[in-house]
């Protein structure tokens, strides 16, 4: 906790949102929400607050220890400085950051010592430190004599003596200085050592460099620091071209030197600089022992790969691939002012070291002008292997005009470590903003796995022979046998690949293996693209067993070693060394030299197991109209041993290549593939007839000549076919090749291509911001685990001509062989057009064969002008929005049309396909368009069609195919269809035949467009050992047979019954179903559908086996839509059984639930229906399912607790209030509970209608999951990955009604990728929450049984009230969801029930509304869904206003278990005593509500009275309400009166009510006014009953105690217990349960009494295991005691505790455990004894918030353990009450409620501003003077939040 209070000041306004608490010490970071005001005029005008730590914010930061800094300055003239002095510490755990000490007072004087304050890292023994100042004029310099560290907590002290000069002007003229450690805890300080370093800059033109140029040199035992070398030692011009500069170091031994770092400033005209080498060796030693690092690049940002510092390693060889690169994504803040023109600077942290400080000048990206507003830049910082990241600093210099900068976020992607981290900041870098920092320390919130990639260094060297050079682009593939790299473009800043040059790069690839081949092109743009390639060198570095390092000997030494130590074996370490392949070339890439080719593969040197091969690749343009084509052709081939890469098709036989029935042959040549698997083909539709019909594909393999068929038969066009321009093939055996030609046809092979092949479809969803749409070109690849598309152009839409518009989401279709899993897709554009920018949502991709949809989020601009500039991008699929489902299967369908006069259709085609069990697939049409639709299904024609559908077995019962009877001519004339599959094993496919030769024609024969068909012959292919086709054709002769059904549809005889519409039917049985079939001529009525008529319709159908249900729907149309349905029977011809379906409901958009389709089951059926989502949830968990197919990834083994229960969590979501809070993402949560044991996610998925969690909404979820016993923390997420799908949220409740608690957790955070942390899910810790007790609740099954009367059913709305022996539940209501409620129907569904068991009553009851009011109910079957025990209550009658002998809206039920019924019908007498007082009497409407042992009755309006003029002055009124349900022993009765009339105050003295069964009767003493003008206004009184026997407490009561031992093996004892009570009041003594005659046997109950004082009630028990004799205990023995039950017998309270522990035996009782009570259940007489009356006074606190108050009528209904108030309007005279900020106050008198458990807050919304923002309601019991606050903050409002009105408030203790 942390108090924080405010000074009144008048100028200031105090507003804090939370309080952040960072300890160094421990290096924990607390975060202390707020949220409120600190301001006397603000909010509720307190200034000091107390604020509590959110757990769940609580973070890791690094640890730091305080140390005192002192500072020797000499006392020496002028040694004092004006200069600002920084330090930095090293130990032998690492190092401090860099340390400065502002001078901005009298620091650093001569003679002075200076003490400072600072806080280091845990870093071991120090070594050295390091100071500096940067000051280089000429009265800077400073004699530091020595400097001091002491540790505050340990007082570990070291020195660091110097005694020199910092400064220009003396000693060696250096401002930097390392001192030894020196002290009691350094053995010997490490010497100071002069390195000699060399800098030698290259011969290159232009090579020297006027800028500063600094150098670190890193050794194992530490580095120097970042030294400007400004002092050579012999050239006064530095770093000119072919300079070689000495420079002196000076720094604590840094052991051997392993890298070193240099880089300059980049300022100066000439500040580009190629550096050669450095050379570094210790003053004094010989040149042999320098320590050389090559560097031979450029620090220049416009040559090489831009950077200007780097970092060096003392090889030689693949120097580059030593240092990772670290590439970091820079967001500046789309705010106001948020661009930034100061430096940039960076320092990554990892577990390994750090980066060192990095300005970030030269961006990846290029921008222009960087850290602009909303744009992202990316830069490389190439350093050494720092592992993991665990922070980062990033600041500027505070430099330039506008140097203040908002920062968003940082992202690092590693690709070598195949991590990506997130570094959220959303804050500004600001002197004059914010808390004025200039840099920041940030951690990472998210860290997300990437692909790993690895360093390779590619050197190629270009030939020296004329125009060898060229300026195209230059790009490499490189394939090894783990696969192969992505296609590479190498480049940089330089110009590179001129004559006889040498090219080195440094790329990020995929790990292929060990390298076989690499393919290396160019795409032969820019003038003079010809190049001369001499050869390739491809490096990268493996572990491998090398020679150890050995420390130098002497040579006199070494001379004396004998023979046989020198041959012994030298001891190896695994390193990194460098492995190279060498490819040689020396040929052209020309167009125009040798053969022509821009792409080469290469075989490494010295590879013997692959050669170079010849393929002759046939192509065979298809003979039909149009067939030709002018586009590129490009071709690429698949084998084991890799593919070709794509080659260009340009140098045919033919001289116009690619026409009509034309066959071009091409010669590709590249590296043996062996045996090909696929291809791929496509053109670029780059001409005017780019439209291409391709027939087919033969390679002829000229090493081994293999012939490979690669059939296609397909267009390659965006207006044909699919739209597809590319198209993968796949060879087959070439007996199906002869099959087709001996048939004469083409090879019709697209099944076996098919089903060799993916399809994938394509949606892309551009998004809805301004000018979001683009004109350009777009293109993606699709990445799979195997293999990639290629490129694939999205020229063909399938759903629109212009493509890629605002808000559009655009569909195409993309074939691909043997990707694999989908793991990434690549897209953009090629920025051409008007308007090329693009804002690209999502993508998502549907693969049927896979049974897998992912979609892949973008949520960014591919815009040269916004965000990084970027317009291609790689996205990765979102793991939570992927869907799963059962995978389809290609079939191919051959329609043949009848060669008759008029027999093609141009119709919309479908067709539905039947396996056994009544299996199918969905409708399918097989037409996309209305040019397929114009050009298929002609007369005698034969059309061919492959899709994919659901796999409905081997068997194909029957299909059904169809069309929609429109076009210009629809009628059409079917012969056959043939339907083909491929064989599930072995090679082959299965051909069924299912013969038509009929009119599916409006006009011919019966008029039918759906027909359903029966195979006749199956034909099956088959591919032999010996490559023959065995074909084998096999007639159907079990086929299902053709029935007629004939339905009677009867509409109901009541007012606006009939319809206008069309009707659709579909009949489902158990082998199928009909399919939608319309219901169109009546055979009886040319009218149809009219009020109280009978139509029939025949119905021609495949056999359905029983029939059970029936779907029907009408289409709305015409004026006269509404339908009322009553019955529909079917009959089945041909076995005569009739099928009837009892409908009664409306078919209506204006009633019932306004739905116009519903599904009817047959009468009498009692298979499964719409199941409950408990039920659904059980069998889920039985099977092992996930519903949602997203089981949460889990990073650590985790306990799921699948054998659990399963019970109800209830959900309530509040989201922020901010313009952007909203979000359209699926929410999901996890609960959590002891040892990470889990649910599956549950989803919070909004009902329908409600598209997103809007700003300011309450939602509420009701969701069944595992129980996972105590909650510990709670996960809440969402699955949107995208800037658009950001949520704010306020406040998070779980309740766990079963448990009797609910959590509420304030999160108040952003879940977003770009908000906040970065964090879509979010752990909430229960410390965090409110904990609020709650009603227990007990899960109980409810079958609703409908009796089989006319019109049974209903709409209305129906409530339930269940009472038991202790309680009763408020009114609930039983949801209709649908198909509820309907005649001769049973529902079954879940109910929370208080825990109130045994159950003895229910009371059900209607409120009329709805187009059916009346119900039949037959019976109620209640079961205990954890004790299974039963209630039946039977009615058998109606409830309604108009039927049935009672007409009643409400009835009571007695219970009935085991036949017995549980409560017994009765006759209550009321007699009402009206007072002798003037006035008395009352006029207005009187009710009474009776409570006593078994509930309450239902309101009793007190009517019919023995007098005609009921409620006079002094007159007894008699009211009989006979056939009542028993009440038992009566405790209270409530009466009231509704205030209406001219008299209506009234007198009452006192109430009579006799149990005529009984023979009993009960008093309830009154003698008040019930009259809103007399008395306390009250218009309501609560009276006790008089006959109850007080009992006397103060005084000894009996006490039982029934322990339950454990059913264990281990659980008996056979010594004592004893047990002490802990009560409200007092304690008891402690009881010895004496173990005689056998008690405490496993699973024995044993039953103690033992008398005490009162305790009040019990709230703990102490239980002890002690010996009998009081002997020690010579071995452990232990009492595992499962449950105690005690009962207080005076009364009847029950306490449970539940134990479940083993208690230790001792001898004496000082050891024990101690349990708290679980549950409690207060007897009748124990309610009934503190039944007096009370007033309580009930305060209301209106928030203070503009619209918070209201003017409409508020009630309370306060609740007790006793029973509850009623509901009481709370009401002034002449006060404007509930009032914005207002407290208001009233006394309303009860019979004692006891402790308090909830109120219900409502009001009734009658005025215009009807909400109320109610702040907290506090109730306080005036006799007792005990006050419970019931805190709310909640709208009552029907239009916010959720809408409700009403609200039920928990105490707050």
């Amino acid at each position: 906790m942390v108090a924080f209070w405010c000074g009144s000041s008048l100028s200031s306004v105090n507003y804090f949102l939370q309080v952040v608490v960072y300890c160094p010490f421990t290096g924990i970071e607390q975060t202390f929400p707020c949220g409120k005001w600190l301001d006397e005029k603000e909010g509720d005008g307190l200034i000091e607050r107390e604020l509590y730590e959110m757990v769940s914010l609580r973070h890791k930061r690094q640890k730091k220890h305080p140390w005192s800094l002192w500072i020797w300055t000499s006392d020496l003239p002028s040694a004092g400085t004006d200069a600002d002095i920084s330090f930095q510490v090293y130990g032998d755990k690492g190092k401090s950051d860099e340390i400065r000490l502002d001078n901005k007072s009298d620091n650093f004087e001569q003679g002075q010592i200076d003490k400072f304050i600072v806080e280091l890292p845990d870093l071991g023994k120090l070594t050295k430190l390091r100071i500096w100042h940067e000051k280089r004029s000429t009265f800077a310099g400073w004699h530091l004599s020595k400097v001091t560290l002491i540790k505050t907590l340990t007082k570990e002290k070291y020195t660091f003596p110097c005694e020199r000069w910092l400064d220009i002007n003396e000693d060696d003229n250096e401002v930097v200085r390392e001192l030894p450690a020196t002290g009691d805890l350094i053995d010997e300080p490490l010497p100071l050592i002069k390195y000699r370093v060399t800098v030698c800059t290259g011969n290159v033109g232009g090579s020297g460099t006027d800028a500063s140029v600094f150098l670190n040199l890193i050794g194992e035992q530490g580095d120097t620091g970042e030294r400007q070398l400004i002092n050579c030692k012999n050239n006064a011009n530095k770093f000119e071209k072919g300079n070689f500069d000495e420079f002196i170091v000076e720094a604590v031994n840094l052991g051997p030197i392993r890298r070193l770092r240099i880089g300059h400033n980049g300022k100066g005209r000439g500040c580009g600089w190629y550096l050669g080498k450095v050379t570094v060796r210790e003053e004094g030693q010989a040149e042999a022992h320098a320590v050389e690092f090559p560097c031979n690049r450029w620090l220049d940002r416009y040559e090489d790969d831009g950077h200007i510092v780097r970092e060096l390693v003392p090889f030689e060889d693949g120097q580059r691939l030593y240092n990772i690169s670290y590439h970091i994504a820079v967001k500046t803040g789309e705010v106001a002012g948020g661009s930034s023109d100061s430096n940039v600077f960076v320092k990554l942290y990892g577990e390994k070291g750090d980066s060192s400080k990095t300005m970030l000048v030269v961006s990846s990206n290029d921008l222009g002008n960087y850290f602009e507003s909303g744009r992202v830049d990316i830069f490389t910082v190439e350093t050494y292997d720092i592992g993991q990241i665990n922070r980062l600093i990033i600041g500027h210099t505070n430099n330039g005009m506008n140097a203040g900068w908002f920062l968003d976020s940082v992202q690092i992607m590693v690709p070598i470590h195949g991590k990506n981290y997130m570094f959220p900041s959303h804050r500004w870098l600001c002197k004059d903003k914010a808390d004025g920092k200039t840099e920041v320390e940030i951690y990472p919130s998210e860290i997300v796995d990437l692909e790993l990639l690895i360093n390779y260094e590619i050197t190629v060297i270009t030939g020296d022979v004329m125009f060898a050079g060229t300026n195209a682009n230059v790009f490499i593939q490189i394939y090894g046998d783990k696969g192969k790299t992505e296609v590479i473009t190498l480049q940089s800043r330089s110009n590179n690949y001129e004559r006889n040059t040498t090219e080195i790069f440094k790329i990020e690839a995929k790990d292929v293996g060990k390298v076989f081949k690499i393919r290396i092109g160019h795409d032969g743009s820019g003038t003079g693209s010809g190049w001369f390639l001499e050869s390739v060198d491809v490096k990268h570095l493996i572990m491998a067993l090398v020679p150890k390092e050995k420390k130098k000997e002497d040579k006199k030494k070494k001379k004396k070693k004998k023979k046989e130590e020198e041959e012994e074996d030298v001891e190896e370490e695994m390193q990194e060394v460098v492995l190279t392949y060498h490819f040689p070339c020396s040929r052209w890439l020309a167009g125009g030299e040798e053969d022509g080719e821009l792409v080469v593969e290469l075989l490494p040197e010295d590879e013997e197991d692959l050669e170079a091969n010849t393929y002759e690749v046939c192509v065979f343009t298809g003979d039909m109209l149009g067939a030709g084509t002018d586009a590129n052709v490009y071709i690429n081939i698949y084998g084991e041993n890799g593919d070709t890469g794509e080659r260009s098709l340009r140098n045919s036989d033919n001289l116009n290549k690619f026409e009509r029935g034309q066959e071009d042959v091409f010669i590709v040549t590249g590296v043996d593939l062996g045996p090909l698997k696929k291809l791929r083909i496509r053109h670029d539709n780059s001409k005017s007839f780019s439209s291409w019909y391709l027939d087919r594909v033969e390679i002829v393999d000229t090493k081994d000549d293999t012939v490979y068929f690669f059939p296609c038969n397909r267009w390659l066009a965006v207006d044909e076919d699919d739209g597809q321009i590319a198209r993968e093939l796949v060879p087959v055996d070439e007996a199906f090749m002869r099959r087709d030609e001996e048939e004469g046809t083409g090879a019709t092979l697209g099944l076996e291509q098919k089903s060799m092949s993916t399809t994938y479809t394509i949606k892309i969803k551009t998004g809805e911001k301004k000018y979001a749409g683009t004109d350009a070109n777009v293109f993606a690849i699709l990445f799979g685990e195997n293999d990639d598309t290629g490129i694939i152009n999205l020229k063909a839409c399938k759903n629109y001509k212009n493509k890629f518009e605002q808000g559009m989401i655009n569909e195409f279709t993309v074939e691909a062989v043997d990707l694999g899993d989908l793991q990434k897709l690549r897209i953009g554009h090629d920025n051409s057009g008007s308007s090329p920018g693009w804002f690209l949502d999502w993508v998502e991709i549907d693969a049927p064969s896979q049974g897998q949809k992912m979609r892949f989020p973008c949520g960014r601009w591919l815009d040269k002008g916004e965000d990084d500039g970027a317009i291609v991008r790689d996205l990765n699929p979102a793991e939570l929005q992927t869907e799963l489902y059962t995978p389809f299967v290609p079939y191919e369908i051959k329609i043949f049309s009848t060669d008759v006069f008029c027999a093609g259709t141009d119709a919309d085609v479908f067709i539905v396909l039947y396996g056994q069990n009544g299996l199918c697939t969905q409708q399918k049409h097989l037409c996309v368009n209305k040019r397929e639709r114009r050009m298929y299904f002609e007369r005698g024609a034969e059309d061919m069609f492959i899709v994919e559908l659901e796999d409905v077995g081997d068997l194909l019962e029957k299909i059904r195919i169809g069309h929609d009877n429109r076009g210009t001519n629809p009628g059409w004339h079917l012969d056959r269809v043939e339907i083909r599959r491929q064989l599930r094993k072995g090679k082959g496919s299965e051909t069924t035949i299912f013969p038509c030769e009929c009119w599916l024609a409006k006009s011919e024969d019966d008029g039918e467009t759906v027909r359903e068909l029966v195979p006749s012959s199956v034909i099956t292919e088959k591919l032999m050992r010996d490559g023959t086709l065995k074909t084998t054709e096999i007639d159907v002769e079990d086929a299902l047979e053709i029935h007629m059904y004939k339905v009677s549809v009867r509409t109901g005889d009541m007012y606006g019954a009939g319809t206008d519409a069309n009707v659709f039917l579909t009949i489902y049985g158990d082998l199928g179903d009909t399919g939608e079939r319309k219901l169109a001529k009546s055979e009886n009525n040319k009218n149809k559908f009219e009020r109280g008529e009978v139509d029939r319709f025949d119905i021609e159908a495949v056999d359905l086996g029983q029939v059970f249900k029936i779907y029907i729907r009408h289409d709305n149309s015409m004026i006269g839509a509404d339908w009322y349905l009553d019955q529909v029977e079917v009959l089945d011809v041909e076995t005569e059984e009739v099928y009837m379906f009892l409908c009664e409901r409306w078919l209506s958009t204006k009633k019932e639930d306004k739905q116009i389709d519903r599904i009817f089951y047959v009468k009498g059926y009692e298979g499964e229906r719409n199941t409950d989502q408990y039920f659904q949830k059980i069998s889920q968990t039985k099977q092992g399912l996930d519903k949602n197919a997203n089981k949460k990834k889990k990073k650590k083994k985790v306990a799921v607790a699948d054998e659990g229960p399963i019970i109800p969590y209830h959900f309530t979501l509040s989201t922020g209030t901010d313009h952007d809070a909203t979000t359209t993402a699926r929410v999901y949560v996890i609960v959590i509970g002891p040892n990470d044991i889990e649910t599956d996610r549950l989803w919070l998925d909004l009902p329908e209608g409600k598209k997103s969690f809007a700003a300011g909404s309450m939602d509420h979820f009701l969701c069944y999951g595992t129980d996972v016993g105590e909650i510990k923390r709670v996960e809440l997420g969402h699955n949107g990955v995208t800037p658009e799908s950001c949520w704010l949220v306020d406040e998070l409740s779980v309740a766990v009604p079963t448990k009797g608690i609910m959590y509420i957790f304030p999160c108040k955070c952003w879940l977003a990728k770009d908000r906040g942390d970065g964090l879509t899910a979010r752990l909430f810790n229960v410390l965090d929450s409110t904990t609020i007790n709650i009603i227990r609740k007990v899960v109980y099954s409810a079958t609703v049984v409908t009796g089989d009367v006319q019109y049974a059913g209903t709409d209305t709305n129906i409530f339930l009230t269940v009472c038991g022996a202790n309680g009763s539940t408020e009114e609930m209501l039983l949801p209709k969801n649908g198909d509820r409620f309907e005649r001769d129907q049973e529902d079954t569904f879940v109910l929370e029930i208080d825990d109130i068991a045994p159950l003895k009553k229910i009371r059900i009851r209607i409120d009329g509304t709805g187009s059916r009011p009346d119900w039949f109910l037959d019976r109620i079957l209640i079961r205990n869904l954890t004790t299974e025990e039963e209630y039946l209550f039977t009615y058998e009658n109606w409830l309604s206003s108009t039927k049935g002998p009672k007409r009643i809206k409400v009835c009571e039920l007695p219970a009935v278990v085991d036949d017995e019924e549980m409560v017994e019908k009765t006759t209550y007498v009321i007699q009402v005593q009206t007072s002798d007082l003037a006035g008395a009497g009352t006029d207005t409407n009187v009710f009474l509500i009776m409570f006593g042992e078994f509930g309450d009755t239902r309101t009793l309006p007190l009517k019919e009275s023995s007098n005609r003029n009921k409620f006079e002055r002094k007159a007894k009124d008699v009211f009989r309400f006979p056939d009542m349900l028993s009440l038992g022993e009566l405790s209270k009765v409530r009466v009231w009166h509704d205030n209406k009339g001219p008299a209506a105050a009234w007198h009452l003295d006192y109430i009579d009510v006799k149990d005529e069964v009984m023979d009993q009767t009960f008093r309830f003493p009154c003698n008040r006014w019930l009259a809103k003008s007399e008395d306390d206004g009250q218009i309501m009184r609560e009276l006790a009953c008089a006959n109850n026997d007080t009992v006397d407490l103060s005084d000894k009561t009996k006490y039982e105690i029934a322990t339950t031992t454990a059913n264990t093996s281990d659980a008996s004892t056979t010594e004592n217990a004893w047990i002490l009570l802990e009560g409200r009041k007092a304690r008891s003594k402690e009881f010895v349960l004496e173990n005689k005659k056998k008690k405490f046997l496993r699973g024995a109950t044993d039953v103690f009494e033992f008398s005490s004082k009162h305790v009040g009630n019990v709230v703990s028990v102490c239980i002890g295991h002690i010996t009998k004799d009081g002997k020690k205990v010579k071995k452990e023995a232990f009492w595992h005691v499962l449950e105690v039950v005690v009962t207080e017998m005076e009364l009847g309270n029950k306490y449970f505790f539940h134990c479940d522990a083993q208690i230790p035996l001792t001898a004496k009782k000082d050891n024990f455990l101690t349990f708290e009570c679980y549950k409690s259940v207060e007897s009748f007489a124990s309610k009934v004894r503190n039944l007096v009356p009370v007033k309580y006074e009930v305060i209301v606190i209106t928030s203070d918030v503009k619209g918070a108050g209201t003017d409409s009528n508020v009630s309370i209904t306060i609740y007790g353990v006793n029973g509850d108030s009623g509901k009481r309007e709370l009401r002034k005279k002449f006060r404007n009450l509930f009032e914005r900020g207002h407290t208001d106050a009233f006394v309303l008198e009860m019979l004692e409620l006891g402790d308090l458990l909830r109120v219900k807050v409502e009001h009734d919304g009658s005025s215009p501003n009807g909400g109320w923002l109610l702040e907290c309601v506090e109730v306080t019991n005036t006799a007792t003077s005990v006050t419970t606050i019931f805190p709310c903050g909640k709208w009552l409002d029907s239009s916010k939040a959720d809408g409700q009105i009403q609200r039920v408030l928990y105490p707050k203790y």
